[in-house]
C-alpha cells in the first residue's frame, strides 16, 4: 500500500517505537522478503536501530530510529511529548483532551478473540483499527503539526525528523552554519574533552523562608534576563574576539567590552548582533 500510494509523510501514534519495528520484525519471521522495501530508493530496505535521547529539557528517552528512504515518519506521540505537558500520553487520553473523542473500548488481549469470532466482533475490531488511524490524522489537522514543523524545518535548516528526535542545539548549530556559509566562513569541528558531566555555577538562589504570611509577598523577576544582557552588551558568537586578535587588529579599547570572566566582545559600532 505504501509503495502504491507513494506518500511523502507516514503518520501514526507511536509508530517509530512500536508499529513500524513490529511490522518489520513480523515480516522477517514470516519471510516476506519484499515487505521492508518501503522507501523510494530501489532495493533500499527499512533499517531499525535502538536510540537513546537525553537532554535536560526532555530527560532520558529510549526509542527506535526507523529509516525509510525518501519518506518522513511523523510520530505524533513524540510530538505530543515534546510540545505538551499532559498527565497521560495515550492516544485515548490525548484524543479526549484535544478532540473530545476516544478510541473504541477494545483491550489488546481480546483482539484475537474478536478476529476469530463472528461478523459482528470483526466489525467491532475494524472500527477499532479505523479509529486508531483516524484519530492521529484528526490530531495532526487540529494542531496544525505539518504546517508548524515544516516551517520550523525551513527556518532552522534541519530535517523534520531532527525536530522530533534531537534537541535544541542542532537547530542553533544549523543556523550558525547557514550564516557562516553566507559570509564565506568555516566553523571548526572541535571535539570537546569533557565527559559531558561538567556542571556550571548558576545564579544565586535565595532559600525561601517557609511560614504563613498574612500580608501578600511581592515576587520580582526580570523578564528575558539573559537575552536582555546579551543585547545590551552586544554578546554573540560573531562579536567575540580572542585576546591575540585584539592586539593583531589593533582594536581601540573604547570599541571593546570585557566581561567579568575576561572575554572580549566588540561594541555595536564595529559589529552589531
Amino acid at each position: 500500500l505504501i509503495r502504491e500510494a507513494d506518500p511523502d509523510i507516514i503518520i501514526g501514534y507511536n509508530i517509530c517505537k512500536f508499529d513500524l519495528p513490529y511490522l518489520i520484525e513480523r515480516a522477517e519471521v514470516l519471510k516476506i522478503v519484499e515487505f521492508p522495501l518501503l522507501g523510494r530508493i530501489r532495493n533500499s530496505r527499512v533499517r531499525v536501530r535502538d536510540t537513546t535521547f537525553n537532554s535536560r529539557q526532555y530527560g532520558m528517552r529510549e526509542s527506535k530510529d526507523v529509516t525509510v528512504e525518501g519518506r518522513v515518519q511523523f510520530d505524533l506521540l513524540q510530538a505530543m511529548q515534546r510540545d505538551y505537558k499532559l498527565s497521560s500520553y495515550s492516544l485515548n487520553s490525548v484524543s479526549a483532551h484535544f478532540l473530545g473523542e476516544q478510541k473504541e473500548d477494545v483491550h489488546h488481549s481480546i483482539i484475537s478473540d474478536l478476529q476469530n469470532g463472528n461478523s459482528e466482533t470483526r466489525r467491532r475490531l475494524a472500527v477499532y483499527c479505523l479509529k486508531d488511524a483516524y484519530l492521529p490524522q484528526r490530531l495532526l489537522d487540529k494542531l496544525m503539526y505539518i504546517y508548524n514543523y515544516v516551517e520550523m524545518a525551513r527556518v532552522t535548516g534541519v530535517p523534520i525528523s531532527f525536530l522530533l528526535s534531537r534537541g535544541q542545539s542542532i537547530k542553533v548549530l544549523s543556523q550558525l552554519l547557514r550564516k557562516a556559509k553566507q559570509r564565506n566562513l568555516v566553523i571548526p569541528n572541535i571535539k570537546g574533552q569533557s565527559s559531558g558531566q561538567d556542571t556550571f555555577e548558576g545564579a544565586t538562589v535565595l532559600e525561601a523562608r517557609a511560614g504563613f504570611y498574612e500580608k501578600p509577598i511581592a515576587t520580582l523577576d526580570f523578564a528575558s534576563l539573559y537575552p536582555s544582557i546579551m543585547m545590551a552588551h552586544n554578546l554573540c558568537y560573531c562579536t567575540l574576539v580572542p585576546p591575540e586578535d585584539v592586539r593583531k587588529l589593533n582594536l581601540p579599547p573604547e570599541s571593546l567590552y570585557k566581561t567579568p570572566s575576561g572575554e572580549i566582545f566588540v561594541k555595536p559600532e564595529l559589529q552589531k548582533v
